[in-house]
């Protein structure tokens, strides 16, 4: 996932499944959300695939509808 820092909006990298800006030197915990609903997503992930599922009733969501939320670690 190619992602911009939420503070100085420069590409973070992956850091286990935490992202980290090395700019700004903080770590971020990614969360998926529902696009509809703004409800957390469920994530499914099988044979290498990785997908989205909202128990809200809008079901598998697309990875390009997907609205991310960083929260600082």
């Amino acid at each position: 996932m190619e992602s911009p820092c939420p503070v100085c909006a420069r590409p973070m990298a992956a850091d286990g499944e935490a992202l980290r800006c090395e700019h700004c030197r903080r770590r971020y915990q990614p969360q998926a959300l529902c696009p509809d609903c703004g409800q957390p997503l469920a994530v499914l992930k099988a044979c290498g695939a990785v997908d989205y599922f909202c128990f809200h009733g809008d079901g598998l969501v697309s990875r390009k509808r997907i609205d991310w939320r960083y929260s600082a670690l």
